[in-house]
């Protein structure tokens, strides 16, 4: 109950700014639908599964890319709070260090969610189809996934605590590279070899593979069972990175 309560004090601490700046939501929807309106017209060549629309599988890795580039940029306001010197104050409290990890990284995550939902909402009356369950299991995943890569920028804030620039030039310098080779704006599937090939040491090719085919309605098949096992990892390894640095920070 310790951990559950803690996360729930760290939720509400982190929650309660942004829910403040609500517009910020609302900003962040932006370049997603631009997406929508400008790019989606351009790939009436390559359809959905059976022909369906091709928000189908776009629309999916646009909610993947807005997790991972939110996700991977938020240990920028852990950098502020640390120079500040608020979250060692923070740190002094007896709670749960993983539980402080993951309260903050719901935070990230709750806006994200809404935003999705949103996303799918606006996308629906042009062609994409609902499957309910199964675009469910595809947020659950992309939650966990969420959890480990928030987890980990919060380790690289801690880490380059007094360089900003430097977490910003190498969160980055990771993220890009990550979307395009995940084939989050195409398929890897129509790619030349070579980059297939380089695509298959990506995990967030997986995750892509696996959201495409959950909001398709497909639930057992191999690329979810690979997708999900890639979100368990990443949940897994980035909060025990996470909570491995905000231990060292309390030092």
């Amino acid at each position: 109950m310790t951990f559950l309560t803690d996360t729930a004090i760290s939720f509400r601490r982190e929650i309660g700014p942004t829910l403040r700046s609500w517009y910020y939501i609302i900003f962040g929807l932006v370049q997603p639908l631009l997406y929508l309106a400008l790019f989606v017209p351009l790939l009436g060549n390559i359809p959905g599964p059976d022909g369906a629309s091709p928000l189908q599988w776009f629309v999916p890795g646009m909610v993947v890319m807005l997790v991972l580039f939110t996700t991977v940029s938020c240990g920028w306001s852990l950098t502020e709070e640390l120079m500040s010197g608020s979250f060692e104050r923070f740190l002094a409290t007896p709670m749960s260090r993983p539980a402080i990890m993951v309260g903050r990284a719901l935070k990230e995550l709750a806006p994200l969610l809404v935003q999705a939902l949103i996303l799918i909402v606006v996308a629906a009356p042009f062609g994409l189809q609902l499957h309910p369950l199964s675009m469910l299991a595809g947020l659950v995943l992309l939650l966990l996934f969420g959890v480990g890569v928030a987890s980990l920028s919060y380790a690289l804030a801690i880490a380059s605590k007094h360089d900003g620039s430097l977490f910003y030039m190498v969160s980055h310098s990771v993220a890009l590279p990550m979307m395009l080779l995940g084939g989050v704006l195409l398929p890897m599937t129509n790619a030349p070899a070579w980059l297939y090939i380089a695509s298959r040491f990506n995990p967030l090719t997986y995750l892509v593979e696996a959201e495409r085919a959950l909001f398709s309605g497909e639930i057992s098949t191999l690329p979810v069972l690979y997708g999900a096992l890639v979100a368990l990892l990443v949940g897994a390894i980035g909060l025990a990175i996470g909570v491995s640095q905000i231990r060292k920070a309390s030092l």
